[in-house]
């Protein structure tokens, strides 16, 4: 146990003791950071009462799922940080492309104990079981991706937000702390790794020869802890006082931009949380930020913790499934094929624009999000259908995709974390969305007229971004 580290983030995965080796083992994955990172801290602290330097490694899976071209562009960007800071600490950070598991039991020969963070996906999971099984000396997992530790607040999974806000609530105080940097003891920066590891900077992205690079880098967000911590800054100087009554708005833009970051790791939610707090923004904009950084995004890890159909329309309750089954002959007023949805082609400019905003940024705007998640159901054959089309679009051009944030938030738009509502026509009681409420409650011509410069500017040149910039002109 570290000074400000909570018992209850550090799990043993094995039963091994520490071993005579040449370094401690920090197997970076889930929290790419060198700032209020748990278990980087808690592997710092492990180094110097062993005497012993601490070697970081971050495998490079070109296989990992639905990853892309995108997605490793803002990952390295952020290793790349990352490195350099871990240097000023006296740590050496190095890669390889390779198999994770495989790897961490071949570095673990030489390590006096293994370290980890901790991921709530299926993959995450497998990767450390897997390691724990084969590696021989001692191995940690440290919790660092939630403020409260998710088998801290709640062993089962959860209906809504309202049942598990007040557990979270009740153990706040004591998760949401500072965490101080340790002085690293012995320097690791001149340990000899046999073996082809490199630094990120040396690593050129077209050695990744299997993925798809069909998705350009996104040319608005940059990846990195420096990059991180810059954007939430600017958000609290200039966006956070009214974030209550203004973020929901698409003509507004008067969001965190954050999800990117959080998602790979680059900055940390406790660190996040806490600049939020100590912040002079009203009390009303602060609490409903906080609402969403801490109890929405932890109710989606408790979702993949507790759920492993957490990625299928199987993970529904039993009232969304058999409304959406029940209105299964309804007649749908469009439909539309995969290519039409991932090309933006639908009668929808609404739609189209934010399915634009996605492809050419890599985010698209929360309140979008959720209409669009909900007109793919009115427009597609039946609700298993959609889901995967939603799931897959998300996925591919999302810079915040594969995450359990993004995956609880399809499965909101299927019934997940939600209640029953009026009867209709193809969504039965699933809460239903329209594009007369979008136009009524704001003003979706800016919203339109602002991805279609996006396109423009960015020279993304596509039938449907023809019409919508036609569509904005009028």
């Amino acid at each position: 146990k570290i000074n400000s580290m909570q018992n209850e983030r550090i799990k043993k995965l094995n039963s091994n003791n520490p071993l005579e080796g040449d370094y401690i083992l920090y197997w970076m994955q889930a929290s790419v950071r060198s700032e209020y990172n748990h278990a980087l801290e808690f592997a710092i602290n492990l180094a110097n009462e062993l005497k012993k330097p601490l070697l970081a490694f971050f495998a490079i899976y070109g296989r990992y799922p639905e990853a892309n071209l995108r997605h490793f562009h803002f990952l390295l960007e952020g290793l790349d940080d990352t490195e350099k800071l871990l240097e000023k600490r006296k740590i050496k950070l190095v890669c390889r492309i390779c198999d994770p598991v495989n790897e961490i039991v071949k570095l673990s020969q030489k390590a006096c104990a293994v370290v980890t963070d901790r991921g709530y996906l299926r993959i995450q999971k497998e990767w450390r079981k897997s390691a724990a099984e084969k590696v021989k000396c001692a191995f940690y997992q440290v919790e660092s991706e939630a403020v409260v530790p998710v088998n801290e607040a709640s062993g089962k999974e959860e209906f809504a937000a309202r049942t598990l806000r007040p557990k979270i609530h009740k153990k706040l105080d004591k998760y949401l702390i500072t965490l101080p940097q340790g002085k690293v003891g012995a320097s690791s920066l001149g340990l000899k790794i046999s073996g082809e590891y490199f630094a990120p900077a040396d690593f050129n992205i077209s050695q990744l020869n299997n993925i798809d690079k069909t998705v350009f880098k996104s040319p608005r967000f940059t990846g990195g802890e420096t990059r991180a911590l810059e954007t939430v800054k600017d958000f609290i100087e200039t966006r956070l006082h009214n974030y209550d009554s203004m973020r929901n708005d698409p003509a507004l833009n008067h969001l965190s931009h954050i999800s990117p970051y959080l998602h790979f790791g680059q900055i940390s939610p406790v660190h996040i949380a806490l600049l939020i707090k100590n912040s002079d923004a009203p009390a009303a904009a602060k609490e409903k930020f906080l609402e969403e950084l801490i109890v929405r995004r932890e109710l989606s890890f408790n979702f993949c913790e507790y759920n492993d159909k957490y990625d299928s329309h199987e993970s529904l309750p039993e009232w969304a499934v058999q409304t959406l089954e029940g209105r299964a002959i309804d007649k749908r007023p469009y439909i539309y094929e995969m290519d039409d949805f991932e090309k933006a082609r639908t009668h929808d400019h609404c739609w189209n624009a934010a399915q634009l905003e996605m492809i050419v940024t890599g985010k698209m705007h929360n309140y979008m999000r959720m209409y669009w998640g909900k007109k793919i159901i009115e427009w597609t054959p039946n609700y298993k259908e959609a889901y995967k089309t939603a799931i897959y679009l998300n996925n591919k051009y999302s810079l915040d995709g594969r995450d359990p944030n993004s995956f609880a938030g399809v499965a909101w738009c299927f019934g997940k974390h939600d209640r029953p509502w009026t009867r209709r026509p193809v969504f039965g009681s699933i809460r239903y969305m329209n594009e007369a409420g979008l136009k009524r409650k704001f003003d979706m011509e800016s919203y339109i007229q602002r991805v279609a410069k996006l396109c423009s500017d960015n020279n993304y040149e596509l039938d449907s971004l023809t019409h919508l910039m036609e569509k904005s002109n009028e």
